[in-house]
This record gives C-alpha cells, structure tokens and sequence, in this order.
C-alpha cells in the first residue's frame, strides 16, 4: 500500500490532492455529525447566534477556503506547506458543500427535502476527485497514446468530441452522467445515446412529435425514479440525516455551527 501511494500520489505530485480530498470528506462527516447531535438536543454543541443572527458554518467554510486556495495557489504543488494549504482547502470546501443548498436557494433548507442536494453535491465532488486520483485526467485525454498526445489535431478532436457527448448528456436531463462523463467519456456516450429525461430540453426539442419516443421515455423515467429513488434516499439519510418533511424552509436548529 505504501508503495503504491509513493508510485501513483506522491511521486506525480498528486499528494496534496489526496490530503484535500481527505480533509474534505472528514471536515464533512464531523461537520454532519455535529449537526445532528445540534438538531436531537444532545452533547455539548450549539448552533452559534451571536446578536441573534444564526452563523452557518459555510462563513468559517468560505474563509478556510479562500486561504487555502490563495495560499496553494503561492506556495506550488509540493512540500509541507503545500500539504497543509491543502488540508485547509478541503476543510473549508467540505463546510461550504455541505451547505450548498443554502447557497442555492439562498434560505436555511438544510433539514428541508431541498437540503439533500447539498449530499448530492458532496458525493458527486468526492466522486471526481477519487477518478483524479485514481488517473483519469479531463475529457479523456489520459486515454490518448503518446503519438496521439504529440497530434494536436487528436487531442483537439478527442476533447471536442467528448465534450460534444457531455452538452448533449445535459440537454437530455443527465446532469450527473454528464459532470462523471467529463472525466470517463465512456459515461458521456452512454448518457448521449440513452432517451432523454421527459422533462428535458431535449425531450421538449425532439421528442415534441415523436409520441412514441416520449411515452417511451417517460416510462423509462417512470421505472428508473422507482427503482432508484428509494436507495438514494436512504443513502442520503444515513450520511447526512433525515430531512423534516413536518417544517417548511426557515432558520431551525442545526443549520449552523
């Protein structure tokens, strides 16, 4: 395992990247689980009110991560100080993540059905990073041969080619498909040849007189949301709690550390 990690992170200079990654998903976890003992009433942790104003921990994020991407930004990819910038970076992309949905909806959702894509969100950032690490490079290019890397026509090619794929993958409703694709293309095709989302721009497009495209298409939807929405949403529970369907948007206990 050591070997390994000195063969494939530490010797193509990707070790930063693995500690972010790290600190990333550990500030994330420790920040739910806090959260959570906030929201049940237990431990020793409140939510931080000074003068009545509720402080999300997506302020301490912000500012973690603009110190550490300012300061990896100055101090380049290797040594000590590059790797502690780096834990730095990901404990404050790891705080504002998980409140991503507050920023969208610009109000306090976190225990709000709308709260889960702040999971979503952690979990799809996670997931790239992993393939970075693991040696994919953007669009594909990693795939090419040496040859093929010295053509400039072939790269050009193979990046607007892929990219044409993950367009076409967002227009047909596949927006996760589409963010995975740009770093595995073989994802990306599978996204651009399957039948697009019925709500999608595509469907809207195209399938506008094709009835049987679009029944299609809705069933296939239809079966998909059945079989897939009831593991996703108990995924998304176990890693970042239930949400209160009994309470609508608004500042509540928990949001906030």
């Amino acid at each position: 395992m050591g070997h390994w990690i000195q063969q494939n992170v530490v010797e193509p200079g990707k070790l930063p990247l693995l500690l972010a990654l790290s600190a990333f998903v550990l500030t994330f976890a420790i920040t739910r689980t806090v959260t959570r003992m906030i929201r049940a009433g237990k431990g020793p942790f409140r939510n931080i009110t000074p003068g009545g104003v509720h402080v999300h921990h997506v302020v301490p994020g912000v500012v973690l991560t603009v110190v550490g991407g300012f300061g990896a930004v100055a101090s380049g990819q290797r040594g000590v100080a590059a790797g502690i910038l780096a834990v730095v970076f990901g404990m404050g992309a790891g705080l504002v993540l998980d409140e991503f949905a507050l920023i969208l909806h610009l109000d306090d959702v976190y225990w709000t059905e709308e709260g889960r894509q702040s999971v979503e969100v952690v979990v799809l950032t996670a997931s790239l990073v992993l393939l970075v690490l693991a040696g994919f490079s953007p669009l594909g290019v990693d795939e090419l041969t040496g040859e093929q890397q010295q053509n400039r026509l072939g790269v050009v090619l193979t990046y607007v080619l892929n990219f044409g794929f993950v367009l076409i993958a967002l227009f047909k409703g596949k927006a996760r498909m589409a963010v995975l694709g740009t770093l595995v293309p073989f994802i990306a095709l599978i996204a651009a040849l399957r039948l697009a989302r019925p709500a999608s721009l595509w469907a809207k497009r195209f399938y506008r007189r094709r009835h049987r495209a679009r029944a299609k298409a809705v069933l296939r939807a239809y079966h998909h949301d059945v079989r897939w929405a009831g593991p996703r949403r108990r995924f998304q529970d176990l890693i970042g709690g239930a949400p209160d369907r009994t309470s609508l948007p608004g500042p509540g206990p928990g949001g906030g550390t």
